[in-house]
């Protein structure tokens, strides 16, 4: 007898929206809004977005990737964003629409086989696209549930061909002062930089972002390329990426730079280990208003644990 066994994350599928309605509904809404809009004269806002390989969305979802909680409504995940380029507030829609993302180049070197740079459109375009939803669990003990279009982080590492020393991967994110004002505050450590592992990277999880709630990914939300590891807490998720870097040496991230005493490497979710000024015991459900435990690795030990098993001592979690 074949007995299929949960993971702890995942919706029961007799509870989830099969995905023909799901999609028809998404369409017939999506129709009579623009309708509406275009009769009153004004411009849909789906037409108002990045427009970077927009014919892609919506994507088919990935029925491996579910969760056990309601998804966060998209008017609260899109408005409720860190994005410390644009200011430090949570309210930084307006100021993030000033980012120019058409063209975008990506930069893919280091140690790999040949340097490239490309840009986003035609690399989303050679990547197999899905959606999948995820936990997003910040380290300020809140968190979503979101559904994000992109591509596994895998694919982009075989695309760029590493070469065998590479033993992590280090990304960048733009540095434009003149398009974003939280860069012009000179104390922080600019560009944005965050890493993975070679062995994460390639996880199943590991996944780049381009789009949510079944549109390009908005500006606030780091578009058009942004880092989605949802076993980890939400800085490692680095935003508007514009360079890929395959290095033997592990990168130094822009939060390690900040306060290396609080902001780890590896960064991946824990109950049990406080951050040095709060507990993580328990996570603020966005738009809910409900506490809920947090669970170790956010919920993803069983897909990703073993990829620390050897490595007592280091500081996985803060």
């Amino acid at each position: 007898m074949l007995i299929k066994r949960h993971r702890g994350w995942e919706l029961p599928e007799n509870h989830a929206t099969p995905e023909a309605v799901f999609l028809n509904r998404r369409q017939i809404v999506a129709g009579l809004g623009a309708a509406g809009l275009v009769a009153a004269g004004i411009r849909p806002a789906r037409a108002q977005a990045s427009g970077i390989a927009a014919e892609l969305y919506p994507a088919k979802r990935n029925p491996a990737y579910t969760l056990d909680r309601e998804l966060t409504e998209e008017k609260v995940a899109t408005s409720y964003n860190n994005f410390y380029e644009f200011g430090t507030s949570k309210n930084i829609v307006r100021p993030a629409q000033a980012l120019t993302i058409k063209p975008w180049q990506v930069k893919i070197d280091g140690m790999v086989e040949k340097e490239i740079t490309i840009d986003a459109e035609d690399l989303i375009r050679k990547m197999p696209i899905d959606e999948r939803l995820y936990r997003h669990r910040c380290v300020e003990a809140w968190s979503m549930a979101v559904p994000w279009t992109g591509f596994p982080l895998k694919a982009l590492v075989d695309f760029a061909k590493p070469l065998s020393g590479a033993k992590y991967l280090r990304m960048e994110t733009f540095k434009r002062p003149e398009e974003a004002s939280g860069q012009k505050q000179f104390w922080y450590p600019w560009p944005y930089v965050e890493g993975l592992s070679i062995a994460e990277a390639r996880n199943d999880l590991a996944y780049i972002a381009t789009g949510v709630y079944g549109k390009p990914i908005p500006k606030q939300m780091g578009a058009p390329l942004r880092l989605a590891v949802p076993w980890k807490y939400g800085f490692k998720s680095v935003k508007s990426i514009t360079r890929f870097s395959f290095t033997d040496q592990k990168p130094k991230s822009f939060w390690e730079g900040m306060a290396a005493d609080e902001y780890g490497f590896w960064a991946n979710v824990n109950p049990a280990v406080a951050h040095p000024r709060w507990s993580q015991a328990t996570e603020e459900v966005i738009g809910t208003g409900k506490r809920v435990p947090t669970l170790i690795y956010n919920g993803y030990g069983e897909q990703v644990a073993e990829l620390y098993k050897d490595m007592a001592g280091q500081k996985l979690f803060m």
